[in-house]
């Protein structure tokens, strides 16, 4: 269940938004999709926010890493969706589940 306040407030940023670090640390609930490794850091996230971290970058050594800074966010959050392993199966699923359907409704069934 999602219990919003009634005058909840949704504010979108990009990786040039000015103060953008004020603003993110004011957010309950914080979803990162920038395209930059590593660049959310602790100081951007409101003690025991909620962190989502929907980027998927690949480091000079090969591995995968989110936009968030998972090592340096991870002690001041509340909870961190990790790269990789987070967001990806969930965003598998859906997909397939819209697959079937697409494919059911040109079956006709």
């Amino acid at each position: 269940m999602l219990l919003l306040r009634e005058h909840a407030t949704v504010t979108i940023c990009h990786s040039r938004t000015k103060n953008i670090e004020a603003i993110t640390s004011q957010a309950d609930i914080l979803i990162a999709a920038v395209g930059k490794a590593n660049l959310v850091k602790r100081s951007w996230v409101k003690p025991g926010a909620v962190v989502i971290d929907v980027g998927v970058n690949r480091l000079e050594n090969g591995k995968l890493a989110g936009d968030v800074d998972l090592e340096d966010v991870k002690e001041v959050a509340g909870y961190i969706t990790p790269v990789p392993g987070g967001v990806g199966p969930m965003t598998i699923t859906m997909l397939l589940q819209n697959t079937l359907q697409a494919a059911e409704r040109s079956a006709g069934l």
